[in-house]
């Protein structure tokens, strides 16, 4: 009996993506380059459910049903192609490949061309939820071929999370649509992750409060935001080291690593002229995160002056929640404009509120905040800045007074604030009808005769700053 679905990479999001899919019904054939953990999952996990274990790269298409469809779950890179090499030969025109993984998106843009070459279709198709997503319910964001759409994706929205306003998995666009959308998506995570640990920094280092204590009121916090991000904060301000007994938090080395995603996402706004400043901050802040060493070692030759604590926690605590729904929304609405200005870009006539609605469960970001997001691309769809639309509107304007409260006496307190510090940057700057940017422009002309435009009277003028005599 043939499966309808084939996964290769037996990792834990492809386990979890197989047991989602038998346990709605699919068939499911699975493949992994060591035989051993094939063999263990389907004695384990995999046993009498509907999943066949194959060991053979041929033997695995043969069991596919026609026209194949195969899932790749492997690590995004070489390693991609090298599998795409290898399966081309034993597909027929009019199968599918998906690529389940974090690849750039354009690694995608050129797959998918030499895919279609071939006669092949494919999917770019980004998945967020993790382990607990993949297995119950992840966000999918697929884009490629709309033909291999429609061949598979009754079983994409099958598995994914629900929603009232349906599943949360829907065709995006053509060639990298999908990988560009789950991109920002994780750049828009590594801005909220950085504004909640600068949070939970204020709280741990500003008012000196225990981990159990913050727990308390990050979980009050998320009472109106629903936050997935804030919830495992909970969680992990929670946890005790089962060998010490002590705050597991207080014991894991303060150095951040990452995959490439967010990375990829600011490097790509500077292509683009996007400014995602929150998203940078939070990239830049796991680079030097990340050097130890070089902090500990400079920590021993500053000698600044000795940080004064914040007094009156719950006058501060508030502020602190203010600052962090600012920059939390930062992330968020820098995140959508970039798809904005790249839907035009790339042509992928992006359908933001629909990517909105699909990001409202099994992601990685889910959040009410997104419920607050499709109402401002509904109220105003020609501002790609939803900072200054209605609803975020009102509520930012309320607090940006507290985070520059909270930015000042975090400052005396020694506490370094880099994404919540770059959000109320992006509000002010974006909010100024003035800007310092004249001066940039007068030393431009000055050195490179560049021109610059005036206040008073249209047109490029360049000025003779020297005198030859």
């Amino acid at each position: 009996m043939k499966t309808d679905i084939g996964i290769i990479g037996m990792g834990v999001m492809g386990q979890n993506l197989a047991l989602n899919m038998a346990s709605k019904g699919y068939g499911v054939s699975v493949y992994n380059r060591r035989e051993n953990r094939t063999r263990e999952f389907a004695e384990n996990k995999a046993k009498k459910k509907d999943i066949i274990p194959t060991y053979d790269l041929a033997e695995f298409v043969k069991s596919l049903d026609k026209p194949k469809k195969i899932l790749l779950m492997i690590k995004a890179g070489s390693p991609v192609d090298e599998v795409i090499a290898k399966l081309t030969p034993l597909l027929d025109e009019g199968d599918v490949i998906l690529d389940g993984g974090n690849s750039n998106f354009r690694d995608t843009d050129r797959r998918v061309e030499e895919a279609n070459s071939r006669g092949l279709l494919y999917l770019g198709t980004g998945i967020s939820g993790g382990e607990y997503g993949a297995r119950h319910g992840p966000s999918i964001m697929p884009g490629g071929n709309e033909e291999a759409y429609d061949l598979v994706g009754n079983l994409l929205e099958d598995i994914a999370a629900q929603i009232p306003e349906g599943p949360c998995c829907a065709y995006l666009g053509p060639r990298s649509a999908g990988h560009y959308v789950k991109m920002v998506h994780n750049g828009i995570e590594y801005g909220v992750m950085e504004s909640i640990a600068e949070a939970y920094w204020l709280m741990n280092k500003g008012l000196n409060m225990e981990p159990e204590d913050m727990s308390s009121t990050f979980e009050k916090w998320n009472e109106d935001l629903d936050s997935y991000l804030m919830e495992i904060t909970v969680s992990v301000l929670k946890e005790e080291d089962e060998k010490t007994g002590k705050p597991l938090i207080n014991l894991i080395l303060d150095t951040a690593e990452q995959k490439g995603t967010g990375k990829w996402t600011v490097q790509n706004a500077l292509e683009l002229g996007v400014p995602v400043p929150t998203i940078s901050a939070a990239v830049d802040g796991r680079f030097i995160s990340s050097r130890k060493r070089e902090r500990k070692n400079n920590s021993d030759k500053i000698f600044l002056e000795k940080p004064a604590r914040l007094t009156g926690k719950s006058n501060w605590t508030e502020k602190i929640h203010d600052a962090l729904y600012l920059s939390t929304v930062s992330a968020y609405t820098q995140g959508i404009y970039l798809l904005n200005v790249a839907s035009s870009e790339y042509e992928y006539d992006l359908n933001l509120d629909e990517v909105a609605r699909i990001w409202k469960d099994g992601c990685i970001i889910r959040s009410n905040l997104l419920d607050e997001a499709q109402k401002g691309l509904r109220n105003d769809p020609e501002n790609p800045n939803l900072l200054f639309v209605e609803p975020f509107l009102s509520n930012v304007k309320d607090k940006s007074v507290s985070t520059r409260e909270i930015l000042s006496r975090g400052r005396k307190a020694g506490l370094a604030l880099p994404a919540i510090s770059s959000s109320l940057d992006y509000l002010v700057e974006f909010s100024s009808a003035y800007l310092p940017a004249n001066m940039i422009q007068a030393q431009r002309d000055f050195f490179g005769a560049h021109t610059y435009q005036r206040r008073d009277r249209e047109g490029y003028f360049h000025n003779e700053w020297l005198d030859d005599n």
